[in-house]
Parts: C-alpha cells; sequence; structure tokens
C-alpha cells in the first residue's frame, strides 16, 4: 500500500485558485491579439459568435462538472472518455489534449522572447525562452499549491488589465475623454453605420468561429483540478458557475466597448486593441502597460499548459495509455516525469522556432484550433453516453448535472461538429482539419500496435495468477 501512497496527487488547491485557474486560461492572446482577427471576419457581429461559442463552452464545462464532481481524478476527461467512449476514445483525446497544449505553449514562449524584446532589443530571444521555461519547469516541481497561488495572481493582473480597458473605453465613449474636438463621434451607433452589423455576411459571422473558439481554449483546465482540489464537490461547481458568465462580460462588453468607440475597420490596424484603447486616453506608456499584461497572460499560459498536460499524461500513464514512467510522483506530490518531458519538449520547439515560416506558425495555430474542439467534443460525448447508461435513481443523485439535459448537450455537440466542418470549408484552415485527421489516424495505428496488445497482455496474466491451485478450490473475493 506504501507504494500507492507514493504515487498519488496532493489537494491542494483551494476554491480560489480554481476559479482563476479557469478564469486566467481562457483569458490570454485570444482576447488581447485575437479578437481583431475575430472582428476583422465578422465585423460588430463578432458578438454574436461569442455569445453562441459562450453558451456552447458553459455546457462543456456543465457536462465536465458533472463528471468531475461524481468522480473527481487527475487523468479527468481523457479518463472519462475511456470509461465511457472506450480506451481508443481515451487514449486518443488523452495525447490530442497533450499535443494542444505543446503547441500553445511553443506559440506562448515564443511570444514571451517577443514580448521581452521590446525592452531589451539587444539580447537574444533564446535567451528568454530559455529561461521562462526553465523558471515555470522549476515551479510546476515545486507543491501544486504554488502553482495555484502563482496563477491566482497572474490572471487577476490579467483580470485587472481588462477593467481597466473597459472603464476607459467607457470614459471615452461617455464622456469624450481623450477626443480632439474634430475627431468622430463614438456610440453604439458605431455597430451598424459602418457596412452594418453583419457587413460581411452569415459567411464573415461563420468564418469567425475558429478564431472565437480557440480565444475560449483552455478552459477545460478546470476538470484536471479536480484530482488536486481540497473539496471538488464545492469548488468545482463554484468556479464552473463563476467562470462562463465573467468570460462573456469580459469578451462580450470589452468587444463592444471597442467597437462603439472605433469603426470596426479599423480595429487592429495599430496593433492590438488594447493600444488604441490607452492611446486614445493620452497614457504615453500604453506600450509598456500592454507589454506588462500580454507577458503577464503568456506566463500565465504556460504554466498552467505545463501543469494541465502533466496531469492528463499522469492519469493515462495510471491506464497505461502513456509511458508507465509519467506516473511517477514526487514526496511534494508533483508527477515530475511529466513537468520534465513537457519542458523538455518545448525546448526542442524553441528550436524549431527558428525553422518554422510565420504562415506555418499561423497553420499550428489553427491545428490547435482543431484540437480543442475535439476535446470538447470527447467531453460532451463522454457525459452524454455515461448519463444515457445510468438508471434513472443514479441520475437523480447527481450533485452536479448537466442543465437542460438532453437537449443542451446534444446541441452543444452539433456546434463542435459545426465548427469542425468549418475548419475544412475555408481555404485557410483546410489543412488544420487535413493535419488533425492525420495525427488522430496516426494515434489510432499507435493503440493498436503498442496499447492493445499490452492491454490484452494484461488481461491475461491477470487470470494467470489469479488462478486456483486445486481446481476443486473456489478461488477467494479480494486473494490478489
Amino acid at each position: 500500500m506504501q507504494e500507492v501512497q507514493s504515487s498519488e496527487l496532493k489537494r491542494g488547491l483551494s476554491a480560489r485558485h480554481i476559479r482563476f485557474i479557469a478564469l486566467g486560461s481562457a483569458i490570454g492572446t485570444g482576447l488581447f491579439y485575437g479578437s481583431a482577427k475575430a472582428i476583422q471576419a465578422a465585423g460588430p457581429s463578432v458578438l454574436i459568435a461569442y455569445l453562441i461559442a459562450g453558451a456552447a463552452v458553459y455546457m462543456v464545462m456543465r457536462a465536465l462538472g458533472e463528471m468531475a464532481v461524481h468522480n473527481p481524478m487527475a487523468g479527468s476527461f481523457g479518463q472519462y472518455a475511456s470509461q465511457s467512449l472506450g480506451p481508443l476514445a481515451g487514449f486518443i483525446t488523452g495525447w490530442t489534449y497533450t499535443f494542444e497544449m505543446i503547441i500553445v505553449c511553443l506559440a506562448d514562449v515564443t511570444a514571451f522572447g517577443l514580448y521581452m524584446g521590446f525592452w531589451y532589443p539587444d539580447v537574444p530571444q533564446w535567451i528568454w525562452v530559455l529561461a521562462i521555461v526553465l523558471l515555470i519547469g522549476g515551479l510546476n516541481l515545486c507543491t501544486v499549491k504554488l502553482f495555484g497561488e502563482l496563477e491566482f495572481w497572474l490572471s487577476l493582473l490579467k483580470v485587472a488589465a481588462i477593467v481597466a480597458m473597459i472603464a476607459g473605453g467607457l470614459g471615452i465613449m461617455l464622456f469624450g475623454i481623450g477626443l480632439s474636438a474634430d475627431a468622430p463621434a463614438t456610440g453604439v451607433h458605431n455597430l451598424w453605420q459602418n457596412g452594418g452589423f453583419m457587413p460581411n455576411g452569415i459567411g464573415g459571422l461563420i468564418a469567425s468561429l475558429a478564431v472565437v473558439v480557440f480565444a475560449f481554449g483552455g478552459i477545460e483546465i478546470i476538470g484536471i483540478t479536480a484530482g488536486e482540489a481540497k473539496d471538488p464537490g464545492r469548488t468545482i461547481p463554484r468556479a464552473i458557475n463563476a467562470v462562463p458568465l465573467r468570460i462573456l462580460l469580459f469578451y462580450v462588453l470589452t468587444l463592444f466597448v471597442l467597437m462603439a468607440i472605433f469603426p470596426w475597420s479599423q480595429i487592429g490596424s495599430q496593433g492590438s486593441p488594447f493600444v488604441q484603447i490607452f492611446d486614445q486616453l493620452g497614457i504615453p506608456s500604453a506600450a509598456t502597460i500592454l507589454n506588462i499584461v500580454v507577458i503577464s497572460a503568456a506566463v500565465s499560459a504556460i504554466n498552467s499548459d505545463i501543469f494541465g498536460a502533466g496531469r492528463m499524461l499522469y492519469g493515462m500513464a495510471q491506464q497505461g495509455q502513456a509511458p508507465r514512467g509519467f506516473a511517477a510522483v514526487s514526496r511534494r506530490g508533483v508527477p515530475w516525469m511529466t513537468v520534465v518531458v513537457m519542458s523538455a519538449a518545448l525546448l526542442i520547439g524553441v528550436v524549431l522556432n527558428y525553422l518554422i515560416p510565420k504562415d506555418v506558425f499561423l497553420l499550428i495555430a489553427s491545428i490547435a484550433t482543431f484540437a480543442t474542439v475535439w476535446v470538447w467534443l470527447m467531453i460532451l460525448l463522454s457525459q452524454f453516453n455515461m448519463r444515457r447508461k445510468m438508471d434513472p435513481r443514479e441520475a437523480a443523485q447527481l450533485k452536479f448535472p448537466v442543465p437542460l439535459w438532453p437537449a443542451g448537450p446534444i446541441l452543444a455537440i452539433a456546434f463542435m461538429v459545426f465548427v469542425i466542418l468549418v475548419l475544412g470549408y475555408f481555404p485557410n484552415t483546410q489543412a488544420a482539419l487535413i493535419v488533425g485527421a492525420v495525427w488522430i489516424a496516426l494515434l489510432c495505428i499507435a493503440y493498436r500496435l503498442w496499447v492493445l496488445p499490452q492491454r490484452k497482455a494484461a488481461q491475461v496474466r491477470v487470470p494467470e495468477q489469479g488462478a486456483p491451485q486445486n481446481p476443486s478450490r473456489p478461488l477467494t473475493q479480494g486473494s490478489d
């Protein structure tokens, strides 16, 4: 029993930690920079895209919450997919999530190097990238409580910046702060006076969904924290119920204020929308303020992504779907091997960044979108199948059931399938769908060649080890 005890994670995340981990993981580059691309695609109607995607993501979170409260575990939705949809589905889901985290981390560590170059242009970029990988990797090897504290303060800084931007934008819009006498009028009318509310038609609205969905990516990490939450039955529902509304307010209200101040076609033309707001307010250090915010966003994302991928691999290793070494846990209750491997993967990725052209790097971002939507689809399907197999009495005892069952999950599943089809329809994202399909095909082959034979061998060994010496003597329960 001692071996089992030493391989367990420690529950050190409080409700405050989990709430801000989930909030911070979904507020980052997608809002600070990516929102401009979504606006250019859909115009003011991008607000509808965020509302629709936000509703679907909330259903994903409730589906994950139902399973996490019912059965909290470190592998989270990877293990739920194995239990509900079969080991192959769990294997694909877990490795696809890990793949997604590595890609997003790769983008964030490179972005960190670029951001630091703003202050120190003479320092080679790779030095900053190496420093942040080693720093975050080291912090993730400490206690999970330290990870939670770091993520709390980084997320708090991002939230404060968004609140400041919204307040500043409302000041410009309502009181004309920073506007010259000949400046064009600001107000809600800007949402429909520059080519209409939907200037690029329904096609533009649909095209923006890929960017919008990517912006919400990462929020599923809240399910992974359940394995290390002090009181998952209380903290997980509170975090899930609070976060989606706040994210919708941050995204929708922020973009509403932006498009009420500036014509939508001008947003992003001068860099980040945040810079435009602060410049309009006459703040001379607007670029420096934004740099601090985006650096905190990048560090927060790297921190949570290493945590999420590490815990996923830990859970998969326990199921025999990843190398057994990934289940090794330090005395502090941290799966140290997964942290080391993730950090090493990022160092290799840093080298590759110098070899990958910019257009290919944008392709990788769209591949991450495919991975995100795939993981969300698996979460919804796992919950749907798990609930469908429950008898009415067991379903009635669920502490955090999905609302609007079964219509809500079905609509969310249909939306995720639609987004995957959207990736295949538009030329600039078609390659992402092809790469995603190839990735899943390779995982199926890997499962058949390596995982399946081990599972069959394990199933054969268990009866052999438990077989009675004397066939006439029955085997007692618990004899193994």
